[in-house]
């Protein structure tokens, strides 16, 4: 298991399973498990979105909303780039 520490996010790769559990999003604590398809489409929708304005919002639990201005997406949008490397 590899931990990662990006701008944004926190969490451990998990080679052999060849899934991200995600452990924190900006300054908030989570536990989700993120696999190489859902990874990619939350890069893809963040690209297409990360000059407007207003930035994103994304949120944990369905419930918490996690505001993410366009200098976090671009931070964000690194940090699942490392990520992304580590899938096979």
């Amino acid at each position: 298991m590899s931990f990662i520490e990006g701008q944004i996010v926190t969490g451990d790769f998990d080679r052999e399973m060849n899934v991200f559990s995600l452990k924190t999003i900006k300054q908030f604590h989570t536990q989700t498990s993120l696999n190489e398809s859902q990874l990619r489409a939350l890069q893809q929708y963040l690209e297409q979105h990360e000059h407007e304005e207003d930035g994103q919002i994304v949120t944990l639990y369905d419930q918490m909303l996690v505001p993410l201005s366009q200098k976090d997406i671009k931070a964000l949008l690194a940090d699942l780039t490392k990520v992304q490397s580590l899938y096979q």
